[in-house]
């Protein structure tokens, strides 16, 4: 075989490859070009024979997300681990960690293992088990920050291909994207990333909205389109009178970021003020603020609307100067203002350290960089809230930040929206644990303020303070905080913690039909403790007690360890005067679907206060005026009232006649729903026509502000069961601007 044809046949086998290799080969790295071209045929040979949705060979896919791994300027392991990173889930048979380790070595395979734990996030479920998986994901991410780099091109290469998708999965991707990946990509510094995500998401969710604000940018630039031409001119020639070397470029706002603003601030498309940008990038920190003078001079300022990131850079390391200036044909137009080395970070986030740094001096500083994930996943010896996880999610990391000094001049960065007691913590546990009071710019402030941006803040302590105070978890915005709190009163009170976490066991006790015995108690708190893998009972109390654990993440537990110890019970005659009463000698009967003492046709109607469905435990109540009230068996009124024993005389036994779970000619049963929102103009609008794509029948909707940006929306709908109930609320938990709801069938 001649040289040629060996050529030609090296060329062919790595076609798939050759832009991958020429993004490579720009760069001024050097990479094991032949341990990459081994993990390509190594993946292809794994995937033959597969196929994506849109019918291209499967092996395109992790080929596409190696480009823009390569793109990023990230190691050679960190392609090679892009080409095998489907190849465990999608070719196990074929493969595993340990051969990746035989031929790639220890650290290809840690990647791929970190990205094979990595599951599809559904964010439109918030069950458990998918809060675990973004957990997960930030565990891997705390080992090896390249496992969310690889997975943020693969999400980015899926989104690029996502019309191959069927709708409901494009849609379900999107709401992930926009949810978890592109925030995350925020916070990693990640910024081209992050707005290719956003804008790729928002075209599947809101299509009509994006083609809207497309328009509307085209016209605009369509009408200035020399604008930013001229303006750069302008500015180049007074800079290059300066001597300063620099590069212009010019761009106008994300169809995302407009996007956001209008529907979200409630803004017309003519008050985008920065819709036209200008960034000037330089050699030196110096230069930066003499170019920031140089704009000032030909051009005014518009006020308040300057920003200095480089002396306070944001949590993600970004760092720029940003001014809004008006053009000389009256346009305004933002100016970003920053260094060669900045805006490579700026663009690419974390990941930049690895075009500016190298070996351990890149690990170290990184490290430091990502403290914020361990912070947020430290979970307290195996207890874990997801709850209190996702509401850590939400504000420690996708939520913007407040910059407040100390008298010294240092800068803590906190979500925004954190208390002065959040400030204290940050700085360290010891500050806040011996906290009494706090001053902002010199004068004295409650502890529960806010501060803002810009503030200079002071924490008083006191060596004789008691520590803090239970009330501070309820206070407190940052996990951070609250994880410290919490530890302070595991380690420091724990008496006082099991007594608290009886009485919290006790009150759900209490909502039980019938009340447990003492002893009854004890062998259904040690079962349960037993299960959650503590050594004894008081160790459950002890995390109540302290908040590590809330009460109602173990009410299903606390049921199903009741049902096996009580339950025979139950069905005893009731002789202790402490239980509920729940039969009356005379006979009742029902109507409506529900039996009341094992007979029907008595008057019954359904308590407003809990709305009970086909499907919830019920419990009867004689009223004076109209026969049987019927609520939840949890119902607060309910529970209330059990203190009472004239009360408690009033109670029947009653159940679901079983025909109403089969039989959906029996009519819908009223419940309400409680949908706390963004105020945006298609808010309500959204909320209805997903109803009215269920079939749902609506009874009543009512809306009421809280404040300039959240409503909230009261509904009355027709359900035939709590089932149905359930799947209502589900289908509105996925709606864009949708932040909470209440209720839920019992």
């Amino acid at each position: 075989m001649t040289d040629r044809e060996t050529n030609t046949g090296e060329k062919d086998e790595y076609a798939l490859i050759s832009n991958l290799l020429t993004i490579i080969e720009s760069t001024e790295k050097r990479y094991d070009v032949e341990k990459i071209k081994q993990a390509f045929l190594y993946a292809r040979e794994l995937h033959e024979g597969q196929f994506r949705v849109s019918g291209e060979p499967y092996i395109s896919h992790p080929v596409a997300v190696s480009e823009i791994v390569a793109s990023l300027e990230l190691d050679t392991d960190s392609i090679c681990a892009a080409l095998l990173h489907d190849t465990i889930e999608d070719c196990g048979d074929k493969t595993s960690i340990d051969d990746i380790r035989i031929r790639f070595g220890d650290e290809v395979a840690a990647l791929v293992d970190g990205l094979t734990k990595i599951r599809e996030i559904n964010v439109t479920d918030k069950e458990e088990a998918h809060i675990e998986n973004i957990r997960k994901m930030l565990l891997a991410m705390a080992k090896d920050v390249r496992v969310i780099f690889i997975k943020l091109c693969d999400r980015l290469h899926n989104m690029r291909t996502l019309d191959a998708k069927p709708e409901d999965k494009r849609r379900v991707t999107a709401l992930e994207t926009m949810h978890v990946y592109a925030p995350l990509a925020h916070r990693l510094g990640m910024q081209r990333m992050k707005q290719e995500l956003e804008n790729l998401a928002l075209r599947f969710l809101d299509p009509i909205g994006y083609d809207e604000v497309n328009a509307d940018i085209r016209k605009k630039y369509g009408e200035n389109v020399n604008f930013i031409e001229n303006t750069r001119n302008y500015i180049s020639k007074r800079l290059e009178e300066y001597g300063i070397r620099f590069t212009l470029e010019g761009r106008v706002k994300t169809v995302y970021s407009i996007y956001r603003k209008m529907f979200n601030q409630n803004k017309s498309f003519d008050e985008i003020y920065d819709f036209y940008a200008i960034r000037i990038i330089v050699e030196t920190e110096l230069e930066c603020y003499t170019a920031l003078g140089i704009i000032h001079e030909l051009f005014r300022s518009i006020p308040g609307r300057f920003k200095d990131y480089i002396s306070t850079p944001k949590p993600n390391m970004y760092q720029s100067l940003h001014t809004t200036v008006i053009g000389r044909d009256g346009i305004p137009f933002e100016v970003q203002i920053r260094t060669r080395e900045m805006h490579h970070i700026a663009e690419y986030g974390v990941a930049a350290h690895w075009k500016y740094k190298s070996g351990q001096e890149s690990r170290a500083e990184i490290d430091e960089k990502l403290q914020w994930i361990a912070k947020l996943i430290d979970a307290e010896e195996g207890v874990f809230d997801t709850d209190e996880f996702l509401h850590a999610l939400k504000i420690d990391i996708f939520h913007d930040e407040t910059f407040v000094f100390t008298p010294k001049g240092d800068v803590i960065a906190l979500p925004l929206g954190s208390t002065l007691i959040d400030f204290a913590y940050a700085i360290h546990s010891e500050i806040g644990n011996k906290m009494v009071g706090a001053t902002i710019n010199g004068s004295i402030a409650p502890i529960d303020r806010v501060p803002q941006t810009g503030d200079i803040v002071e924490i008083i302590t006191s060596s004789a303070s008691r520590g803090p105070s239970r009330d501070w978890l309820k206070i407190v915005k940052t996990g951070e905080a609250r994880n410290k709190i919490r530890q302070w009163f595991k380690k420091e009170k724990r008496s006082e913690n099991i007594a608290v976490g009886k009485a919290e066991i006790d009150r759900e006790f209490s909502k039980f039909r019938i009340r447990p015995k003492e002893s009854e108690k004890a062998e259904i708190v040690a079962a349960i403790s037993k299960r959650l893998g503590m050594h004894e009972p008081d160790d459950l109390y002890n995390a109540i007690g302290y908040g590590g654990m809330a009460v109602t993440k173990i009410t299903a537990k606390l049921k199903e360890e009741y049902e096996k110890v009580v339950r025979a019970a139950e069905d005893e005659p009731i002789t202790e005067p402490e239980q509920v009463r729940t039969q009356r000698p005379d006979r009742i009967r029902s109507t409506g679907g529900v039996i009341v003492d094992g007979e029907t046709g008595c008057a019954v109607k359904f308590a407003k206060c809990c709305n009970p469905l086909p499907g919830d435990r019920i419990v009867g109540f004689i009223t004076k005026g109209f026969g049987v009230s019927v609520h939840k068996h949890n119902c607060h009124n309910i529970v209330t009232g059990m203190k009472d024993p004239a009360f408690r005389d009033r109670l029947v036994n009653v159940r679901w006649d079983d025909v109403v779970s089969t039989d959906q000619s029996k009519g819908l049963y009223e419940a309400m729903i409680r949908v706390f929102a963004e105020n945006t103009l298609t808010t309500l609008a959204d909320v209805t026509t997903a109803l009215a794509e269920m079939k749902v029948t609506l009874v009543a909707v009512s809306t009421k502000k809280r404040t300039e940006d959240d409503l909230v929306i009261t509904l009355t709908v027709g359900c035939r069961n709590n089932d149905h109930y359930n799947s209502i609320v589900s289908r509105l938990r996925t709606l864009p601007h949708v932040r909470a709801i209440s209720g839920g069938a019992g």
